[in-house]
């Protein structure tokens, strides 16, 4: 996409930190860093979401990410890691471009477990949602 700035990251058309390249997939320093080693990899590709990946990127995009973050492990020395994505606007998605956020933990960071996200419990029972899924993508799994 021509006006997508992740693109134009992944083409080298802008500036970024990269810290990891394959032909797949690109790791670049977060230029709002939560955290020292904060990082994003991004398919080299246009999608949007996880969902319009291709499932043969599934496997390279995510080895770059366990690369990336034995990368920053070395390097850094943190505690831990938050590893999540974005999907959608109300998830806090900003570019419109599969990224998936590598972030080192370090004790005393004020950070939270990715369980601190959201609080918006159903109203249905776990057996009533697993129901709903399976019946509505029943069609799929066959």
């Amino acid at each position: 996409m021509n006006d997508c700035l992740f693109c134009k990251i992944a083409g080298k058309e802008i500036f970024a930190e990269i810290i990891y390249e394959s032909d797949a997939a690109l790791a670049f320093l977060d230029i709002h860093p939560l955290t020292a080693g904060h990082a994003v990899v991004v398919p080299k590709g246009h999608y949007e979401n996880i969902v319009k990946l291709p499932d043969e990127l599934v496997k390279p995009l995510f080895l770059a990410v366990k690369k990336v973050t034995a990368l920053l492990n070395e390097s850094l020395a943190p505690r831990g890691f938050t590893i999540g994505i974005n999907h959608g606007k109300v998830s806090g998605q900003t570019i419109d471009h599969l990224h998936i956020h590598v972030i080192p933990r370090y004790e005393g960071d004020g950070g939270k477990s990715i369980h601190s996200v959201v609080h918006f419990p159903s109203r249905e029972t776990v057996q009533e949602i697993r129901s709903r899924i399976l019946s509505q993508n029943a069609d799929n799994q066959k």
